[in-house]
């Protein structure tokens, strides 16, 4: 089964953003949070099922925790705790040190096997990765480090931090158990400050599925000072990713950029 959705979303400045909103591609469910200019849509396919099923996807902008009363939490008090929702990780005021969750929370089998990330305006591909396959050559698994792919390094030109509007791409598949209520939050920070937050909905995924999902991003844009330090100092913005599935996390990622052009 395949599924693949297109969705635009605002990322907010913190400092200036209001209660978030918008429709957005990537759920299979479907729902109008407010304000914006956001669409989508999304097919999936099944043998021996109708191949034109469609569902309609609902996708929130970025907010922060200000503007939901959120209370602010610790990464400390959320590894304290057996289950971690969505308004835990929005109260975090900064990048997470660990993760919050380990792979074996991952019981729905979500794998992602493709991203790609490209200029709206001008369709180029600013960075693209495939998952390689599996493949099964035995040899002692205790080696095998439980958190490889699970952290991305990007490295752009100081161009990128002037787009405005960004297409992210991922595919991912899914094990045998449906996947309710899948959410994403990914908060993006240059050092402690919290630079722009997105909130996506998926919805309800089918099981055994391949789905794949364009998430168009609209930065606000950044001050002068701001980009110089960015450019200045490679991977002190970073980004954590959350996955959620009815409102408990299942899966973290992690990344770190560079905007100076070079390693």
């Amino acid at each position: 089964m395949s599924y693949s959705c297109t969705s635009t979303g605002n990322s907010q400045d913190p400092s200036s953003s209001k209660k978030s909103g918008g429709v957005n591609p990537g759920s299979c469910s479907s729902g109008d949070t407010g304000n914006g200019n956001n669409r989508h849509s999304i097919r999936g396919s099944k043998a021996n099922s109708n191949p034109d099923l469609s569902e309609a996807m609902k996708v929130k902008k970025g907010c922060n925790t200000t503007d939901v009363g959120v209370p602010v939490t610790t990464e400390e008090e959320l590894l304290a705790n057996k289950t971690i929702t969505p308004e835990d990780v929005l109260g975090l005021q900064k990048i997470t040190e660990h993760y919050l969750c380990g792979p074996e929370d991952n019981v729905y089998n979500i794998d992602f096997t493709r991203f790609k990330i490209r200029d709206m305006e001008t369709g180029t591909v600013l960075f693209e990765i495939t998952k390689p396959p599996a493949t099964d050559k035995g040899g002692d698994k205790r080696d095998v480090d439980p958190n490889a792919g699970r952290f991305v390094r990007y490295q752009f030109t100081p161009a990128f931090l002037r787009l405005r509007q960004v297409g992210a791409t991922v595919e991912f598949t899914v094990g045998d158990i449906p996947i309710n209520n899948f959410r994403m939050i990914e908060r993006h920070y240059f050092r402690e400050q919290l630079l722009k937050s997105f909130d996506f909905e998926f919805g309800f995924c089918i099981p055994s599925s391949k789905n794949t999902c364009e998430h168009i991003y609209e930065f606000p844009p950044l001050s002068e000072d701001l980009i110089r330090e960015m450019i200045l100092h490679p991977y002190e913005t970073q980004s954590d990713s959350f996955y959620f599935v009815d409102n408990k996390l299942v899966m973290q990622n992690k990344a770190d950029y560079s905007y100076s052009g070079g390693p």
